[in-house]
Parts: C-alpha cells; structure tokens; sequence
C-alpha cells in the first residue's frame, strides 16, 4: 500500500544540494606549409620556423577549417620492418601498492621473442618498485627484445608530469630506435580531457593535461618524417573527442578508453607475440588486438561488464571535429528554444557517462558522444551525421554488459562542474565555439548567464552578441603567444574576418628543456564557477500546483509550462533522523518517481525499501547510471578493512549485484583502476554524510557498525531499518542547478509498516 505522509514546515530551512551541482575541411597531414603562406603562417620560437595544430572557425559562415603540424623530417624512418613500441611508463601508485607496472614489464618479457618487435620504455613517477631492476631515484630507459630486459639510458629524477620529461624520453628514442612503424603508450592513470593523464606520485600526483602531451609530441613531431602508427593510453577515460585532436596531429590511430580500466590493464604478452607473428600489422590490426586481449583479461578476473577499449582512425578525425562544429552550432542555437533546451538536457541525463559523476566518487563530467546526439535527436541539426562520423572514426572497439550503448568516443559535458579551474582548463581544449559557449550557458553560478549583460565586456563575451568569439587566439598574457595570435588576426582582417575562433597550439620554447611549454594561463570569465550558492533553489523552477500531500496521501507537485520547460531530472532524497532529532543521515537517492514530462505531474513511488548490507544496515546511496537494459548502477561510501572507497552495486528490479569497490577520483582528478572484489573475511563499514537540523551547511561524515563478509555475500532489497525519515524531491533545471522540495516526515515501525508523523 502506498506510504501517506505529511509535509513538515519546520524543514523550509533544510534545503540541500544531491545530485546535481548543480563543412569543406583543410587538412594538411603530412605536408610541409608554404613559407609564404599566411593561411599557414609559423612563428619562430627556437629559431626555426614550425607549423602548429590550428582550427579556425569564421564567424560569418560558422565553417571550421584544420591545419595539422608540418615535419622538418631531420629523423629519417627505417623501412626494416620492425615495430617500436614506447611505453611512458610512470608507475605511482599503481605499482608502489599493487606492482601493476612490473606486472606489465614482465608480460613485455614474456612474449615471443623476436627481433621486430621492441619495447622501449622509460620507468619513473612511483615511491617504491616491486623488483629488484628498477630504481625508484632515477628515471630510466630500458630496451625490452627477445625476453630480455637491458638498462640503455638513465637519467636524474624529474616528474613524469612534466611535458619535458615526456619530450625528452620522445626525441632520445626516435632517434636511438628509429624504425618503420612506432608506436606511443602513455601508461598510468587517466582523468579525462580537463584532469589528463600520467599522475606522478611523487610530485604531488600532479598530471599531464592534453596541451601538455600537445606540447611535448610537437617537440618531437618536427623533427620527424612519418607519423607514429599509434598513441595508445593504458589509462583510464582518455577516449575523448578532445584527446583524439591532440592525438590527430602525430599519429594515424589512437587506443583509448572511455571508461575507467579494471587494474588488470593491457596485455603486453599478447601484443608483444602479435608483432612477433604479425610485423607487417597496421595499427589498426594491432589496436583490435589490444582491444580483444584487454577483454578478455578483464573477463578472467570478473570485470567482463566494465570495459570500454576503442581503435579510432585519425584520418577521419577532422572531418567528426568539422560534423561536430556543425551540430554543436545548433545546440548553442537550442537556447533559443526553452522546450527544445529542456528535451535535450533531460536525455542526457540519461546517457552514458563514464568515471563515476556523483558526490562519492567524483565527477569527470565525460559523456558518450554518440549518445549526445541522440540525445539531441531532432531538436539539433547533424545529430545523425555525428553518429555516422563517429562509427567511420572507430573501426574497432569492446564494451561490456554496462556499456553497452558507448559507441567508442566520449566529450565532456557539464554534469557538475566543481569550480573555474575546471572550466578554464576544458577551454584550452575544447574543439568548438558553439559547444564552449554551450557548455558555458549550463551554468552552475545562475540560471540567466549567458543571457544577461553580466558578461558583455568579458574577455570571453567581448562582443557581447554572439557566441564565444573572441578578439584573439591567444589564450593566455604571454608576450609571444600574444604575438603569434595576433599575426593570424591581421590575416583574417585582411580577408575581412574580423573576429575568428581558434584552437591554437601555440607555445612557448624552452631552450634549456628543449621542449614547446604552454603558458599557465587564468580566465576570470569562469570565475562564477566559484561563486555558485547551492544553499538556493533553482529559480527556474515554478509549480502549477506547490509540493504536497494529495487527498490520496501521495506526495507530489505539478510543474507549470516554465518549470517543466526548465526541468532536465527529478530524482528523490532519503534523510534519516537521529533518536535525539539532532541529525539527519542523507540515505542517499532513487529515482523510485513517476513523472510525466507532457502535463509536469510528478508523484513519489518510495515503497519503503532500500539497498541494505546483510545484517540490516541501509546503505547510502548514489546513482551512477542506467545500463541498456534500465538497471540502475549505484555507489555507496564505506570503508573496506579500515580504507575509504565506494561500493558498486547493480539492481535489477529487486535483484540487487555487487560489482566491486572503487576509490573513485583523487584530488586531482586522477582515476582510480582497481575495483576491489570482496571476498570473505573483508570488513565493511558503511559510511554517511549527517547534517546538523541547525546548521545543515557543514556536513560530517558517521560511520556505521562492521560487517564481516561471511561465506555468501548477498546484497538485499527490503524494507528499510525502523526510524524516522524525511522524503523530499530533487529538481535539476536545465542549467544544473537544484530545487529541493520540502520535506515528508514517515515513521517505520520493526515489522516495516509505516505511518504518518503528525505536525
């Protein structure tokens, strides 16, 4: 029978935030510029002339035009039919806690021996290797060939997180181990296109960003004649549309992962074995390869549902960025249109997304590209185009059981920006206009900006009537750059283009590093990132008829024709309350609501029960997603014997699969590898955030009693623990802020009936 409750006045004061935060492409790969061409004009740096990663888009036609990086071609590539494969191996914590990286040495040493297959690779960024070959205080360069391992090169200690670092390693070995084809693996953590790749844990874990690994294949990009075969990330969440232009402009494909990696990672016995039988493979043979064999080991250890690994061809990688300008122009153009806005936001709500995005794990805010424009259907213009370009990109990929709709490339969208940082470093390498100023109107400070005036003399809305365009490509103060930007302005006026769009690889040269650097930059247009008050309802939000009890005792609301235009997700809170009133433990969300999207009536569905460990205790509950089959996937905080992490859970109607546990994202956005199974004898504990009823800003975390895990483990769907509880609704707009309703007040008794809390 449905649960009768009443609203209780006295909760006006606890509003609190969830969920939410809130067409003619010139490409010129391969081929040297003019020197006299302005259309490709190159800045001196380090005393020669190179061209640089351009996308231009004119603000008159909305066109995207690409150049790629020219080649001096001093490197001359072998025809000697071997494969060179550079792994940029920086171990961290990977390998001082679990040994992952000589795990991945070793598999490199146990494949077939053959003398057209080599590793080359550089080890460094870990506090402690678990063997006796390498060391911990220097970086070092090893040759692994015919199962056997040889120290070539060392070098003093420095953070793999530099660009340097990464250029230094890129140049020695190109020139000491030329060959036909050469491929790159950037091995480590990954977080995306704002947090990058490659943490050192021994410098502050601090990453490389896209710009960065930019910069540093340019430095040895100009050197060269060919393009590397591949560049491959042995990381987690690097398989983004932002990634792939970066990757664009030095190889001919790139293997990435839209998801997180289970901690088994790629099989470097089986690839080495390949070559070994295949020299003559392309990168595309190689890359299914890795895809196939990575597959299936994470089958092996149980992960089999999680992976994601894709092969995309490069070649075709300008002509999506052009498809995507386009339909990222009709996206911007949606805001024109408050009910086609509301359609959109709302699927993609309910897209793929990867890497967590909830208050337990953190957010990489990356979503699967294809199911963006689905998820614009027909409000946006080119949405079938970008699902066509995207399957011509990835000719190859694997995708377990809960990804099943990823199509193999991801982009960032703003599910919950965390402050301007993230937004400021996402402009860097955005590769649209339309979609940045996009992306900026889902803004997480207010519901109006972008359609105010607030921003009319900002750098970004310089001209205060169109999209992000703006007066130079220089991203940044520097001197030089602003130099460099300025010479592409005067040729776009001379063509009567005042005003243009770029992205621009544009950096400056360290002669000591001997390495391209990008210049740190600030934005304060991002600065209302910073200033967003989440204690605040949305006020796009507004009601036909107010939250509250029915004559039927049904909780609900009817949204009026604003609200329901400005309404992207509806999801439920569940608070319980201490025994002395004092405090409330946020049980977490479900989306156990029946709304209807056509008339704005929305009614709570709760029937009482919850996701419970074994001896009784509610779980706190976070939702991560939906699968192709409507599961739900969810998170919940605990520690596992005595170390925070997040428990994965997968509920199917009342059935309720453990996944693993996962760390989620550090500080510095870096995601975790490793999802934990849990076996007998492990100790759970699970933990809540509790707010205090007078001052619900500052919230604590309790923890609960421990549970042993005995010989079964078994998740339960039942009627949650006797006590009070506060039910309320959660309201996301459009521009992913939060309504949070009132709150219901339902007492559950031992035998789980509930009842009515009077006034």
């Amino acid at each position: 029978m449905k649960n009768k409750y009443r609203i209780m006045a006295l909760m006006l004061l606890f509003v609190l935030v969830l969920g939410g935060c809130g067409t003619a492409q010139e490409s010129k790969d391969n081929k040297e510029p003019k020197k006299e061409s302005k259309k490709n004009a190159t800045v001196a740096k380090d005393g020669e002339n190179y061209s640089r990663s351009l996308i231009k888009v004119e603000r008159k036609t909305g066109k995207m035009s690409i150049t790629r990086p020219g080649q001096r071609g001093e490197i001359k590539s072998e025809k000697d039919g071997i494969w060179t494969i550079f792994v940029y191996l920086c171990g961290s914590d990977l390998e001082s806690d679990n040994g992952a990286a000589t795990l991945d040495l070793n598999e490199m040493l146990s494949a077939t021996a053959s003398k057209k297959v080599r590793f080359v690779v550089q080890t460094g960024g870990v506090k402690k290797w678990n063997n006796e070959v390498v060391k911990k205080d220097k970086l070092q360069r090893f040759l692994v060939q015919n199962g056997d391992i040889e120290l070539v090169d060392e070098k003093k200690d420095a953070s793999m997180a530099k660009p340097s670092t990464l250029a230094k390693f890129l140049k020695w070995g190109v020139k000491n181990y030329v060959s036909e084809k050469m491929g790159v693996i950037l091995w480590n953590h990954g977080g995306g296109s704002v947090t990058g790749v490659c943490f050192d844990e021994k410098h502050k874990m601090k990453g490389l960003s896209l710009k960065d690994v930019d910069s540093a294949f340019l430095s040895v990009y100009s050197q060269m004649d060919t393009k590397f075969e591949f560049i491959g990330f042995d990381a987690c969440l690097m398989g983004t549309l932002e990634t792939a232009n970066v990757a664009a402009s030095y190889a001919n494909y790139m293997f990435a992962s839209e998801e997180s990696e289970p901690g088994c990672g790629w099989d470097y016995k089986t690839i080495g074995s390949y070559l070994a039988g295949n020299p003559s493979a392309s990168g595309a043979d190689l890359g299914k390869v890795i895809c196939d064999s990575f597959y299936a080991s994470c089958k092996k250890i149980g992960d089999g549902d999680i992976p994601t690994l894709s092969v995309l061809d490069l070649s075709k990688l300008d002509n999506l960025l052009v498809g995507f300008n386009d339909f990222a122009k009709g996206m911007y153009e949606s805001y024109g249109d408050d009910k086609k806005l509301a359609t959109i936001t709302r699927k993609v709500s309910k897209i793929e997304n990867f890497g967590g995005n909830n208050k337990s794990e953190g957010y990489t805010n990356m979503v699967d590209l294809s199911g963006l424009a689905d998820a614009c259907g027909g409000d946006v213009n080119g949405a079938d185009e970008i699902k066509r370009l995207v399957d011509e990109t990835v000719v190859y990929k694997i995708s377990g059981k809960n990804h099943k709709k990823a199509k193999g490339i991801s982009v960032y969208y703003p599910i919950c920006v965390q402050d301007s940082e993230e937004l400021s470093k996402f402009s860097a390498v955005c590769v649209s206009p339309y979609y940045l100023s996009f992306v900026d109107r889902q803004d997480v400070g207010s519901c109006n900006a972008g359609k105010t005036d607030q921003y009319s003399e900002d750098y970004w809305w310089s001209d205060g009537e169109s999209c992000g365009w703006i007066d130079s490509c220089a991203s940044s103060d520097n001197a030089s750059n602003a130099s460099a930007s300025q010479e592409i302005i005067e040729e776009n006026k001379e063509d009567g283009e005042e005003s243009i769009w770029c992205w621009l690889a544009d950096y400056n040269y360290n002669s000591e590093e001997e390495c391209y650097e990008n210049s740190s930059t600030t934005n304060e247009h991002w600065a209302y990132a910073d200033s967003y008050d989440d204690s605040e309802n949305s006020t796009a939000i507004t009601f036909a008829q107010e939250p509250g009890i029915d004559e039927d005792g049904i909780y609900g609301f009817v949204l009026d024709e604003n609200g329901l235009q400005n309404t992207a997700d509806v999801y439920s809170n569940i608070y319980g309350i201490s025994d002395d009133g004092k405090l409330y433990f946020e049980y977490g969300q479900t989306y156990e609501v029946e709304c209807d999207y056509k008339t704005g009536e929305v009614r709570d569905y709760f029937d009482g029960k919850w996701i419970s460990l074994p001896d009784g205790q509610n779980l706190a509950l976070y939702i991560v997603g939906t699968t192709e089959d409507d599961d739900i996937v969810y998170t919940s905080p605990i520690t596992l014997n005595g170390k925070r992490t997040n428990l994965r859970l997968l509920q199917s109607d009342d059935d309720i699969k453990v996944i693993g546990a996962w760390d989620g994202l550090d500080e510095e956005g870096a995601s975790a590898r490793d999802i934990k199974k849990i076996k007998k004898g492990d100790k759970i504990v699970p933990i809540y955030y509790a707010y205090d009823a007078k001052n619900p800003d500052e919230p604590e975390e309790y923890e609960g009693d421990t549970y042993k895990v005995g010989k079964k483990f078994k998740i339960s769907y039942d009627y949650i623990m006797p006590g009070n509880y506060m039910y309320s609704f959660c309201i996301q707009d459009v521009y992913n802020n939060t309504y949070n309703t009132e709150y219901a007040q339902i007492e559950v008794d031992k035998k789980g009936r509930t009842y009515v809390v009077e006034e």
